[in-house]
Order: structure tokens, then C-alpha cells, then sequence
């Protein structure tokens, strides 16, 4: 197996970032479309259309591009050797992409709510949450580009 890992590292790194970055376009991209979404019910305009909208971009980008992410990110981190190098910068990045995850859980769970007819929160609220995704990319990529720890 780690011949494989080896052998294929840059194959598995291509389709981890790749990964990565759809992942990533779908969480920017699904808080936006809850802001609108309960700016609609808010103000009792057509809703409808939100509902598809967020339940294609989970089911089609999000869900599969998270689990990619997550099967190349770890097969990343079976290398041989990898442990034995990595630092402090890796537990933070794995703590904010676990973290990640569980915004996506959530986000999720806001959607389900939403197909109930009832806003789960306001659209500032969602307006606020939208921000989550890029700090925790910015604190990502600090991790893995500079290694500051």
C-alpha cells in the first residue's frame, strides 16, 4: 500500500485539492442561498426554488466533493514518514477541517428545516455564518503553505 501512496502522491494530492475546492465553492456558496432563501419567507415571496437549489448543491457538489476530500485527505496522511515530520500545523488543520465538517452537518440540518415551511433562523443570521468557511480556509491553508508551528 504505501508503494501505492508513493507511487500515486501527486495523483492523490491533484484529487484531494480538487476535492477540496468544490467542497469549499459549496460551502460559500449554500449560507448565501439561506440568506435568500429566508429574506423570501421573511417577506413572504415564492420560496420554492431555494429548496431544489440547496438540495441539489448538497446532494450533487457538496456531500461527494466533502467525502473525496476526506478518502484522499486521509490516504495523504497513511504515507509512510508523514507523521514523523508533521508538526503542530497539521492538528490545527485537521481540527478546522474537522470543524468544517461539522458546519457542514449543520448546514444540512439548516436545510431540512427550512423545507418545513418555517425559517430555522433569520437571514442575518446566515448573513453572519457565511464567514465561517473562509476563516477556517484561511487558517487551513496558513497550516499547510507556511507551517508556522
Amino acid at each position: 500500500m504505501s508503494d501505492f501512496l508513493v507511487q500515486f502522491y501527486p495523483w492523490i494530492l491533484a484529487f484531494h485539492l480538487i476535492a477540496v475546492m468544490f467542497w469549499m465553492a459549496g460551502m460559500y456558496y449554500l449560507p448565501r442561498l439561506f440568506v435568500y432563501h429566508a429574506e423570501a419567507m421573511e417577506t413572504g415571496q415564492p420560496h420554492e426554488v431555494f429548496e431544489t437549489m440547496e438540495a441539489k448543491l448538497l446532494r450533487i457538489i457538496m456531500n461527494p466533493a466533502m467525502m473525496a476530500a476526506w478518502l484522499f485527505g486521509i490516504l495523504l496522511l497513511v504515507r509512510d514518514g508523514f507523521w514523523a515530520n508533521a508538526g503542530i500545523w497539521m492538528h490545527i488543520k485537521l481540527g478546522a477541517v474537522i470543524f468544517m465538517s461539522a458546519y457542514h452537518g449543520f448546514l444540512a440540518a439548516m436545510r431540512k428545516k427550512f423545507v418545513s415551511g418555517v425559517p430555522p433562523r433569520s437571514s442575518r443570521f446566515f448573513r453572519l455564518i457565511n464567514e465561517i468557511p473562509p476563516v477556517l480556509t484561511v487558517i487551513i491553508v496558513i497550516m499547510v503553505i507556511v507551517r508556522p508551528f
